[in-house]
C-alpha cells in the first residue's frame, strides 16, 4: 500500500481517506465533483494507489453516496433526539414522523452538495430479506410509519407502501427549496416545511391539527 509522510496520508486506511477526501469534494460541488484522481491527490497518493481500492469513479461515488446517506440519517436522528417525553402515544407517533421529515429537509438545506450526492446513485433501497428492515434513513421513516399503526392512527391495511408518498413529499420539497424556491426567506422556508409535514401526516392519518413541536 502506498503511503506518504508529508501529513496527508500515513499508514492508515487509504480507502477511508479517499472517501473522506471525496466527501469534502461532494460537499462543495455535489456528485460531479467526486473524481478519483482528485481524491487521490488530496489524500497524497498516486491514482494507481487509489485504483487498488476503487475500480472506477462510479464505485467511489457509490461509497460517497452511502456515507452521505449516513449523514442524512444523523440529521434525522438529531431531530428525534429533540423531542420531549410524552405519555400520549398518538402525540409521540405524530411527532416522530414530523421530526424525521424535518431532519431530512434540514439536511438538504444545510448540506446541498451531500444531499444531491446521496441520491446520485441509481437503485431504490429494499428491505433486507432476513430482517425486513430498510437501511438507514429509510428504516427510520418505516419505523415511524409503523409507529402510526401501533398507535392506531393508520390502519394496517393502509400500511403497505406508505413510505413512498411520505418520502416523495419531503424529498420533493427539499429539491424545490434548493432550486425554484431557494430565494424564499428563511421564515417562509420554515413555513413550507411545516405545512408539507402536516400534509403528509394528514394524508396518512387524517389528523390535521397543527403538529409543530417547536
Amino acid at each position: 500500500m502506498s503511503t506518504r509522510t508529508d501529513g496527508r496520508y500515513h499508514h492508515g486506511d487509504l480507502r477511508n481517506a479517499l472517501v473522506d477526501a471525496s466527501i469534502a469534494l461532494a460537499a462543495v460541488g455535489g456528485p460531479d465533483a467526486v473524481v478519483l484522481r482528485e481524491a487521490a491527490r488530496r489524500s497524497g497518493v498516486s491514482p494507481t494507489a487509489a485504483y487498488r481500492h476503487f475500480a472506477d469513479r462510479s464505485e467511489l461515488l457509490g461509497a460517497v453516496a452511502h456515507r452521505a446517506l449516513g449523514t442524512l440519517t444523523t440529521s434525522m436522528q438529531r431531530e428525534l433526539d429533540t423531542l420531549s417525553p410524552d405519555d400520549d402515544p398518538h402525540r409521540v407517533a405524530l411527532a416522530r414522523l414530523v421530526a424525521v421529515g424535518r431532519g431530512y429537509v434540514r439536511f438538504a438545506l444545510a448540506e446541498p452538495g451531500l444531499f444531491r450526492t446521496a441520491f446520485s446513485v441509481l437503485g431504490v433501497p429494499r428491505p433486507d430479506p432476513d430482517g425486513g428492515r430498510w437501511p438507514t434513513a429509510y428504516g427510520m421513516l418505516a419505523e415511524c410509519i409503523d409507529g402510526l399503526v401501533a398507535a392506531g392512527l393508520l390502519s394496517a391495511d393502509r400500511r403497505a407502501g406508505a413510505e413512498y408518498p411520505a418520502w416523495s413529499a419531503v424529498h420533493g420539497l427539499a429539491t424545490l427549496l434548493l432550486g425554484p424556491l431557494s430565494s424564499l426567506p428563511a421564515v417562509e422556508q420554515d413555513r413550507a416545511i411545516e405545512r408539507t409535514l402536516q400534509a403528509v401526516v394528514s394524508g396518512l392519518t387524517g389528523v390535521a391539527e397543527r403538529l409543530s413541536t417547536r
